[in-house]
């Protein structure tokens, strides 16, 4: 797995971070005072995680003036996505080859 798709899963462990993406996805861009109006965490807090988020590349942000905003970008979500979807397949595989071995066996 590559560096970023770890820092995505980083993120997205902590539940603080999971609900300011989803806070973002619905409502981007919001500024970091904003963001701290709808959760129970101090600015600084809402900072780190909005940092964390940044770096996992699941947010973006634009400084314009004294504010910085910050908005949802999807893209790190695929990546993962396809990377789950590839383990799955996978497993899904072993399932029908296990299948095929039991029926065969009762066949015998």
């Amino acid at each position: 797995m590559l560096e970023l798709e770890e820092a995505v899963f980083a993120a997205l462990a902590d539940p603080n971070r999971r609900k300011l993406l989803a806070t973002l996805a619905e409502k981007s861009p919001r500024t970091a005072t904003q963001l701290k109006e709808e959760f129970k965490i101090t600015r600084q807090g809402i900072m780190k995680h909005l940092d964390l988020l940044a770096q996992a590349g699941l947010v973006q942000s634009q400084t314009q003036g004294r504010e910085k905003r910050y908005w949802f970008t999807p893209e790190p979500l695929d990546n993962v996505s396809a990377w789950i979807q590839a383990i799955g397949a996978k497993w899904e595989e072993r399932l029908y080859r296990l299948k095929d071995l039991v029926e065969n066996a009762e066949r015998k």
